[in-house]
């Protein structure tokens, strides 16, 4: 909004245009990520490792989900990671947030 009031004649920075906007209601329309909606049927385990050494490569292995932040919208990056080594095992890009792409990240892993 602020690049394009600069465009019209108008010098506003960022903030002043993101404060107004929310004082007005106004919010852009794109497609949010959505990355924190649980499954309301999955369980929710306590913290497993707690009092375990991991002492060698492939004894724990840990995944995440995040978003990439793209100049049209965002991609998911999913990656399996081994704690010893720190090593990335697999990683995969995906434009959904669909399951298949993190199936895909964990097998070749």
């Amino acid at each position: 909004m602020a690049a394009h009031l600069e465009l019209q004649g108008h010098t506003v920075n960022d903030k002043r245009a993101r404060r107004l906007m929310r004082l007005m209601g106004i919010e852009a329309i794109y497609q949010k990520p959505r990355t924190s909606i649980p499954n309301k049927e999955h369980s929710i385990y306590s913290y497993l490792l707690r009092n375990v050494r991991i002492e060698r490569v492939h004894q724990v292995w840990s995944t995440d989900i995040t978003y990439v932040p793209m100049e049209r919208g965002f991609l998911y990056l999913v990656a399996v990671m081994d704690w010893y080594s720190r090593y990335v095992l697999s990683w995969r890009l995906s434009n959904t947030m669909d399951v298949s792409f993190c199936l895909e990240a964990l097998n070749e892993a």
